[in-house]
């Protein structure tokens, strides 16, 4: 039986231990789902199994920094993870559905097919020319039978001239035609300039944008989302009138600085033993500024 009926059952066997432990478990991922994640991976999957063909669609993904994108990327790989099975000679081998890699910091082709390749655990040299790194990616690719490209961080290409940019974009637009693969690109709203440079690049991708949470239903359910697994033996209302819009004033919108901030609250209410964050919690911990202000965060001692 459920002891803490507030909470999640994995939450509640937590809620049940020792102050310690309740307090480092907070330090744990934690997934909540919400229903633009749930719809940006349904839309995900859908392109994983389309038919293969010589033009694939490709999606873009953006959105402010501490936005939820890549735990979103991992959540779908660890709905697609790597299978093993024995071909017709009974050899064991991986499929990987989903390769998912950053878009290197220096942007030109051979770090592009180094990255790829780190994926697989395979040896190479980095001093290997241009075209043996891309036969090599090419062979793990389809011994890998990888149907799909995920490339996080893609605002990294903007750091090099408009030629390279194009240079690498090109690279990965013939790495999606040759293995007929969707490539999903993921970024920061600047992201998007690395297509409107290019028209007939930019025809081949859909957009996906991750805005800010407003004061809506959707933003109530994901803070009793996040209540149902914070280990606080007494319910905290979080989606009540008067803290829902304090935590989104707080935040502004922003989920990763939501997260952080709840925590910093529920660590504050098992340290002081009221077991439920309080209004006079949240406001103590109104240091925790948005991410989109790119400054540092000063913690109060």
């Amino acid at each position: 039986m459920n002891k803490y009926p507030h909470l999640s059952n994995t939450a509640s066997e937590i809620a049940a231990l020792d102050k310690e432990k309740r307090i480092a478990s907070l330090n744990e991922p934690i997934w909540i789902s919400y229903t633009r994640a749930e719809k940006l991976i349904s839309i995900m999957q859908d392109y994983l199994q389309m038919p293969k063909k010589a033009r694939m669609k490709n999606l873009l993904v953006i959105g402010d920094s501490n936005m939820g994108k890549t735990s979103i990327l991992e959540r779908f790989i660890k709905q697609n993870p790597p299978v093993e099975y024995q071909d017709e000679h009974g050899m064991y081998r991986t499929r990987i559905p989903v390769v998912m890699i950053q878009a290197p910091t220096i942007a030109d082709e051979k770090n592009l097919y180094a990255s790829l390749l780190n994926q697989f655990w395979t040896s190479f040299r980095p001093s290997d020319t241009t075209i043996k790194l891309r036969h090599h990616m090419y062979s793990q690719m389809r011994e890998c039978d990888v149907q799909m490209l995920v490339i996080d961080e893609m605002h990294n290409l903007l750091d090099t001239t408009t030629i390279k940019q194009r240079q690498i974009m090109n690279a990965i637009k013939t790495l999606g035609n040759e293995l007929k693969i969707p490539i999903v690109a993921v970024g920061i709203n600047t992201a998007a300039t690395i297509l409107s440079n290019d028209p007939q690049l930019a025809s081949r991708y859909s957009v996906v944008k991750l805005d800010a949470w407003s004061l809506d239903r959707e933003f109530l359910g994901l803070l009793k989302g996040f209540e149902k697994r914070l280990p606080l033996r007494k319910p905290s209302m979080l989606y009540g009138k008067e803290k829902a819009p304090l935590l989104l004033s707080i935040c502004e919108g922003n989920l990763g600085n939501l997260h952080t901030l709840l925590v910093e609250c529920a660590k504050n209410a098992i340290e002081e033993g009221a077991d439920e964050i309080t209004t006079e919690i949240i406001k103590q911990n109104q240091w925790i500024r948005p991410t989109r202000k790119h400054a540092p965060v000063e913690i109060p001692l």
